[in-house]
């Protein structure tokens, strides 16, 4: 898994590529979350457009930033999940958790 960090208007985007299947680049995403937080950056997008695979080692990782992104105050929301990660997230019932955006743009929107 790939992490590559865009500032679009009053947002963070998260671009993940590649799997998330919880391995070391866990820690590297949550370096990332506690940076962006202490920078005062509250509104982050996690773009899954170009993930292919959750594992359940993955969901942890999206929850536990979750939590720390609530926990600094701020919002995480996710967006471009593709049929199968949405799939995942209704079968574990994150669905209530996360709230995914067919779009950036539009997960971009609802912050304000």
């Amino acid at each position: 898994m790939k992490i590559n960090l865009v500032q679009k208007y009053t947002a963070v985007v998260i671009e993940l590529k590649g799997d998330i299947t919880g391995t070391a680049k866990d820690v590297e995403f949550s370096d990332t979350l506690h940076k962006l937080i202490s920078e005062g950056k509250k509104n982050i997008i996690i773009d899954l457009k170009e993930t292919g695979f959750v594992n359940s080692s993955g969901l942890g990782m999206l929850i536990g930033g979750y939590t720390t992104v609530k926990n600094g105050g701020g919002d995480l929301k996710l967006a471009n999940a593709t049929e199968k990660i949405e799939s995942l997230l209704v079968i574990t019932k994150l669905t209530s958790v996360f709230t995914n955006f067919t779009s950036v743009d539009d997960a971009i929107k609802s912050f304000n």
